[in-house]
């Protein structure tokens, strides 16, 4: 993407809360309260849904985690009937797409935005070319929150399309070495640490810890690695759990991971470091590339 392009970027944080309050600073952040057309664009899974809750307290979306869907989908049924009977309205193009015609869809929200009325849309790249519309405010959930307001030389859905689905891999397979290095030192005498000591960096993870732990960091690294390369499979058990082989791991995002263990390329911990400004020891695990340098995001 054109680096020229106003935007805003954000680690993508793991977990149904983080998600959500980064959703809220979105919302107090960014939103335009005369904003109308508002495209997100994410892989399944990503959390856009999450982030939507965030951005809109109360807001009743059209889809959920569980598969509940809403029919029918009141954006079409209300335009069909020339009546717009709220404000704030939901539409996840890429399910609703099996159902209707994109054409269709495009042509209701284009007349709900005529009624001043709000449209928020999950997969907007699907529907972007039959709305030939700007979105206001457009979205990207990948390994990072993209936060943009598109003018006439972008950025265009595809750019962000590209950008997200691309990165989207290495926030998976950072997500399953955390479980995977939180396991390992769970095995070498560590406890888990505390849910809320956690936060991000590009291409890993951090785990914080109150006190400096007594362990050597290359053997937890090599037990780390050795999980990895027995190519596990790896799959969500429940909304707070996954199942790595026979084993069930707490675990706050349980659908941003690779389906197997031997997919995490890269992995290695970086030496245990002091913040001095939280009081926390925190120990970084990288994914992918070998990067010189990282920055902590406290999200």
């Amino acid at each position: 993407m054109n680096p020229s392009f106003a935007q805003s970027v954000y680690f993508a944080p793991r977990g149904k809360k983080r998600l959500m309050n980064l959703g809220k600073q979105i919302s107090l952040g960014y939103l335009d309260p005369e904003d109308k057309l508002i495209g997100l664009i994410g892989d399944a899974g990503a959390g856009k849904s999450l982030l939507i809750r965030g951005m809109f307290p109360g807001l009743t979306l059209t889809n959920d985690d569980h598969g509940v869907n809403i029919r029918p989908l009141p954006l079409l049924s209300e335009a069909e009937e020339g009546q717009f009977t709220t404000h704030t309205y939901h539409i996840d193009a890429r399910f609703e797409a099996a159902f209707t015609q994109p054409w269709k869809l495009a042509k209701a929200i284009k007349k709900s935005i005529q009624q001043e009325k709000r449209v928020i849309v999950e997969h907007f790249d699907l529907l972007a070319s039959q709305l030939d519309l700007k979105a206001d405010m457009l979205i990207g959930v990948g390994e990072e929150v993209l936060i943009t307001r598109p003018g006439v030389f972008g950025p265009y859905p595809e750019e962000i399309a590209k950008i997200v689905f691309n990165s989207i891999v290495n926030r998976r397979m950072a997500h399953t070495a955390e479980d995977l290095t939180i396991h390992a030192l769970q095995e070498m005498g560590i406890d888990r640490p505390n849910p809320y000591y956690h936060s991000d960096i590009k291409s890993g993870f951090v785990l914080q810890f109150t006190e400096k732990l007594d362990i050597d960091i290359n053997k937890a690294e090599t037990r780390v690695k050795n999980y990895i390369k027995q190519g596990v499979n790896v799959k969500a058990y429940d909304e707070e759990h996954i199942k790595i082989g026979d084993d069930i791991y707490s675990c706050t995002g349980p659908r941003i991971h690779v389906k197997s263990t031997d997919k995490i390329e890269g992995f290695h911990l970086k030496d245990l470091k002091f913040d001095s400004k939280s009081g926390l020891y925190l120990l970084a695990g990288l994914v992918g590339e070998e990067k010189s340098q990282f920055e902590l995001s406290h999200i």
